[in-house]
């Protein structure tokens, strides 16, 4: 099965890091420009969902969305979630650690695509 977000080791690490202090996290990726074009990492609970979100899967156990809008853009690759040195996004659970979230992708191939258009 080939997943729409999956991530690094690094990020693995530190999404365990923000467990072990937050409990239950989720992240979150919007259209927006700044901030919000960054991966959001929330408490959970603590960012509402809409009718334009979806679930793109999840990363350590942790839900992954991105706004429709965002996702019309990136449909046709993988997001790959890493984490780099320096601080996060200011909302976000990892703004204030050593580390923060990052958004890379892949371009589906055309047998990965025709199946991620079937999970829909």
């Amino acid at each position: 099965m080939v997943e729409r977000v999956v991530a690094t080791d690094e990020a693995l690490q530190l999404i365990e890091s923000l467990q072990n202090m937050h409990g239950s996290i989720m992240f979150y990726q919007s259209g927006g420009c700044c901030d919000g074009s960054a991966p959001m990492c929330y408490k959970e609970g603590d960012f509402r969902l809409g009718d334009s979100d979806k679930l793109l899967g999840t990363i350590g156990g942790v839900p992954f969305y991105m706004h429709k809008s965002q996702y019309d853009y990136w449909k046709h690759t993988q997001l790959v979630i890493d984490a780099i040195e320096g601080r996060g996004a200011s909302f976000s659970l990892d703004s204030v650690e050593d580390k923060h979230f990052i958004t890379q992708s892949r371009v589906f191939t055309d047998e990965e695509y025709k199946e991620v258009k079937q999970m829909l």
